[in-house]
């Protein structure tokens, strides 16, 4: 009697098994996988401008673009996938070829015509400098 219990309740720990899984992959759903991610970023930022830095290893600068609309910085770009010579195979593949995009919103509308970028040795330095028209301002105040 207790074999043909358990028997009987089996199949709802399995559908409970698949309902927790369902739920894990839906929820997952509206945040970006951390392997679509690319390329990583750090981003400093002050009062008066923020500091963007990719790596970028085996990129040429020539491959890069940055876009800045509003307070949203986008770097578009693309690694090329080196050729193989004849009779070569590869064995083993785990860099990432192809064309990608990466847009990141700032905390402040940005200055775009001041906008400053260098490459060196994989890494991209971005200066963002803020508008003045979305700086603080201080108001003195009068007193009478």
């Amino acid at each position: 009697m207790i074999w043909q219990d358990a028997y009987r309740l089996a199949p709802w720990r399995d559908l409970e098994r698949l309902h927790q899984e369902v739920n894990r992959v839906f929820s997952d759903l509206g945040r970006p996988a951390r392997t679509q991610e690319y390329p990583l970023v750090d981003i400093w930022t002050s009062e008066d401008e923020a500091l963007v830095t990719a790596e970028l290893p085996g990129i040429d600068a020539k491959d890069l673009e940055l876009a800045v609309v509003g307070n949203t910085l986008t770097l578009r770009g693309r690694r090329v996938r080196p050729e193989l010579k004849k009779g070569e195979a590869y064995h083993r593949q785990e860099r990432r070829y192809g064309e990608f995009v990466r847009s990141v919103d700032l905390p402040f509308k940005v200055d775009s015509e001041k906008v400053g970028a260098s490459f060196q040795r994989g890494q991209l330095t971005i200066q963002v400098p803020r508008a003045e028209s979305d700086k603080p301002r201080k108001i003195a105040i009068q007193a009478s």
